[in-house]
């Protein structure tokens, strides 16, 4: 009996000692839910991770990098970056991100070239490649009619049979569009009359390979494309070229430009930086340095930027002479990326953006007043 007893008081303290358990539980997790909601409402969550890895800022992780911005004169900015596509409607104030995230239409590509139509800047065009190995956003080429608020796919790259490697709005309306095809060799420059929904090859290229091509401003169906192997023109968008020599018997073009119509032409080769004020019919050498990145002012004929490793230039007198912009702060250190690309104002001579990667970072340089300003979302 006595036994008994013992062993019905040893179950109730048991009994109370896991009640007692069980209470400490459930009391520690609503402080651990509790001190969850404080730190997400108070902002010091943690950095979530995102495409690439841990996210740094508003663009993203550190791996992120930049492919091409375009500035619109309406305070638009739209940011093709390696994992999402950002637009700012407020001259880069805020950012968002309109395609290419998670759940998104491009959903695990890489937003690579972007184009504006001269004739209308509420239509953009937009090349993805892969930026995933998995992905559900088809590749191809996409276009948006409002500016980049909204995107809807053109030709995929079934349709053209074979990855693009870049995208030109066209000279002749705001529904043509240019694209090019590597695989397809010297007939792989390809267009499209119907906002990129069905392209067609121009005819056959003087070069087996392309690096790019410049569509003339104001003339239509004028093209040049350059290459390891020279420059060529067509005056009939694309039908027939004309190989087109370059002082010094200079071979490789990396970079041809121009402002906008009646404005020169710019090419940097491994030969210097040429100028050219007839359409491209003929290059003279203005200056024996080349610049791995070049581009012009629309607004100021004789103004145009080239970029080396670790510097900006500036020529304002069509790249005859050349001085160095002052080295952005945010660009000195490896852990705030490194010098990539720009894009001038299209209103403004005295302002250029110049883009960031690993990570990414958009810049503004005011010449007014020398300074550099950060417009990377934090």
């Amino acid at each position: 009996m006595i036994k008994t007893e013992s062993r019905i008081q040893g179950l109730r303290r048991q009994v109370l000692k896991h009640r007692k358990m069980s209470a400490l539980f459930i009391l520690f997790c609503l402080l651990a839910l509790s001190a969850a909601v404080w730190i997400y409402l108070s902002g010091a969550n943690p950095q979530p991770t995102v495409y690439g890895g841990t996210r740094v800022n508003g663009f993203g992780s550190a791996a992120n990098h930049v492919h091409s911005l375009l500035v619109l004169p309406n305070n638009v900015q739209v940011l093709a970056t390696h994992y999402g596509l950002f637009r700012s409607s407020d001259a880069g104030k805020t950012w968002s991100t309109v395609a290419a995230g998670p759940k998104q239409i491009m959903d695990g590509l890489m937003t690579t070239s972007l184009t504006v139509s001269p004739f209308n800047t509420q239509r953009l065009y937009l090349l993805t490649q892969p930026a995933l190995t998995e992905h559900t956003g088809v590749l191809g080429i996409y276009t948006s009619a409002d500016e980049g608020r909204t995107w809807q796919l053109g030709a995929s790259s079934d349709d053209l049979r074979g990855l693009a490697y870049m995208v030109q709005a066209g000279n002749t309306n705001a529904d043509e569009v240019y694209t090019y095809i590597p695989t397809m060799a010297a007939q792989g420059l390809m267009v499209s009359e119907d906002d990129g929904k069905h392209f067609t090859s121009t005819g056959t290229l003087p070069f087996g390979r392309i690096l790019g091509m410049l569509v003339v401003p104001g003339a239509p169906g004028h093209l040049l494309v350059f290459s390891n192997d020279g420059v060529a023109r067509s005056e009939d968008s694309g039908a027939h070229w004309q190989v087109i020599p370059t002082p010094g018997n200079s071979k490789s073009i990396y970079y041809m430009v121009t402002g906008g119509p009646n404005m020169p032409i710019y090419a940097s080769g491994d030969g210097g930086t040429y100028a050219s004020t007839d359409e491209g019919k003929t290059f003279t050498l203005v200056n024996p340095n080349s610049y791995s990145f070049l581009i012009a002012s629309p607004i100021a004929p004789q103004t145009l930027y080239g970029r080396t490793g670790i510097s900006v230039y500036e020529s304002r007198d069509g790249g005859t002479t050349w001085k160095a912009l002052p080295q952005p702060p945010q660009a000195q250190s490896a852990t705030n990326g490194r010098l990539e690309s720009f894009t001038p104002d299209p209103t403004n001579a005295s302002v250029l953006y110049l883009l960031l990667s690993y990570p990414c970072g958009v810049l503004r340089y005011d010449q007014s007043s020398g300074q550099w300003t950060s417009l990377t979302p934090n």
